[in-house]
Formats: structure tokens, sequence, C-alpha cells
């Protein structure tokens, strides 16, 4: 017989303990993986991160979400 084809009620503590700790090692490894793993970033990218690294290491200021949001609101006059 089959796990896939056993009911939780047919199993043992030890294969029902086995089958959880499967699915959450699964689950976990699904959430924790990085999607980006092995890509490249295109060269413009690139250049706009570094342009933004130099804009802040002069004493620029990057907005954080709150900011941009408030300021878009206040342009569309929501």
């Amino acid at each position: 017989m089959k796990i896939e084809d056993t009911t939780v009620a047919e199993m043992t503590v030890m294969q029902l303990k086995s089958l959880v700790q499967s699915a959450v090692k699964e689950a976990l490894q699904e959430i924790l993986t990085d999607p980006d793993a092995g890509l490249e970033l295109r060269s413009e990218f690139e250049e706009r991160l570094r342009q933004a690294q130099a804009y802040i290491a002069s004493g620029g200021h990057l907005l954080s979400m709150e900011e941009l949001t408030s300021q878009l609101e206040g342009e569309s006059g929501v």
C-alpha cells in the first residue's frame, strides 16, 4: 500500500509525522527559494543602481513609500 492510497486514519503516528515534515519542508523550500537566483541584471539597471548609490552618497534623499504616495495623491487631487 502506497502512502498516497492511505487515509490519515490508517497512518501510524510515524507515517503522519513523516508526511507533515515532508509537507512543511517542501513549503519552506518554495517560500525561501530565491526566484531570481542565477539571473543577471541588465546593464541599464546596474547603471541606475550606481547612480542612485552616488546620489545618496552625495547627500541625496530617496522618498519613502509614504512620501511618494503623499506626493502622488497631492498631484492627482485625491
